[in-house]
């Protein structure tokens, strides 16, 4: 017989005797432009050699931040990904994300 993993979370059994199931938390609000303080910076770890823009710090709900990602990839005229607080800009394109950064009003370290 098998067991039916549990419909509403997915998971069926924990070892753990502190567990809990977390419930949907609500969205964080994000900050305005001024009081995001974001960071860039040029990566290269596990990504075969190849150079990625990297821009972290974002306080906000994942809606904004992909938003900000399409905007940045459709400037900069490369691809990229918006995602776990992390937008990605294929290549070294640090001066041309900080130039918008600045234009549009956020903080920029870095």
């Amino acid at each position: 017989m098998k067991k039916k993993p549990n419909q509403s979370s997915g998971y069926v059994y924990s070892t753990d005797p502190n567990f809990r199931i977390e419930e949907n938390q609500p969205d964080m609000e994000t900050l305005p432009p001024a009081k995001q303080k974001l960071n860039i910076r040029l990566d290269t770890k596990q990504r075969a050699g190849k150079a990625v823009t990297l821009i972290t710090g974002f306080v906000g709900n994942d809606n904004d931040l992909e938003e900000l990602g399409k905007k940045l990839k459709s400037f900069c005229g490369t691809g990229g990904s918006a995602k776990n607080g992390e937008i990605i800009i294929q290549g070294d394109q640090r001066e041309k994300v900080k130039q918008w950064l600045v234009k549009n009003g956020y903080t920029v370290k870095g």
